[in-house]
């Protein structure tokens, strides 16, 4: 069981048989009566956030979650295939479980994965991927406003923006959080 006092930001609890990631939190005191914990919560497997509100020293459950290392095989319609590296055991996982998270993965890569009662609900991905830029339309010369971007598509099929002196095969790091162009490999 896991205390109120124990509430940290990426912290996972189970309300109610499903499993939570705490996204925000706060103590705080009301005029009257014991403290509370005021947080806001992202359900992991449908994404959805709501806000409850705890006693001060209120336990939850903790869920029972796995984390461990799969390979990223490749995509059948829109489901995921993962292979479990230490029992070659491949599993299909939906789209929507994997999420825009999709996006920056390619076939070959291995990624941690969060298993909840056997099912995969997340895939934790690096700070940061390089990919290759599979389209983009190429830079005109003597166009260089400064901070200017382009559209590019790479190929996982992810859509960044990009500086305009990036062409077709360069290889790019892209922000796996905010999805925002790094630099150049």
């Amino acid at each position: 069981m896991i205390s109120t006092k124990d509430f940290r930001t990426g912290l996972k609890i189970e309300i109610d048989g499903k499993p939570f990631e705490i996204v925000e939190f706060q103590h705080f005191k009301p005029g009257k009566g014991g403290a509370m914990v005021r947080t806001k919560l992202r359900q992991m497997k449908t994404g959805q956030v709501l806000d409850k509100t705890f006693r001060s020293g209120e336990k939850v459950k903790k869920p029972d979650m796995v984390f461990t290392e799969m390979q990223y095989i490749y995509k059948d319609g829109t489901d995921f295939v993962f292979m479990d590296l230490e029992t070659y055991e491949q599993m299909n996982v939906a789209g929507e479980n994997v999420g825009e998270k999709g996006g920056y993965i390619k076939e070959g890569d291995t990624v941690k994965v969060n298993l909840y009662n056997g099912e995969l609900i997340g895939v934790e991905l690096p700070a940061n991927v390089t990919l290759k830029v599979a389209q983009t339309d190429p830079g005109v010369q003597g166009d260089r406003v400064s901070n200017a971007t382009k559209p590019a598509t790479l190929e996982t099929g992810l859509q960044v923006n990009v500086p305009l002196f990036i062409n077709e095969d360069d290889l790019i790091k892209v922000d796996t959080r905010s999805g925002e162009y790094l630099g150049r490999e």
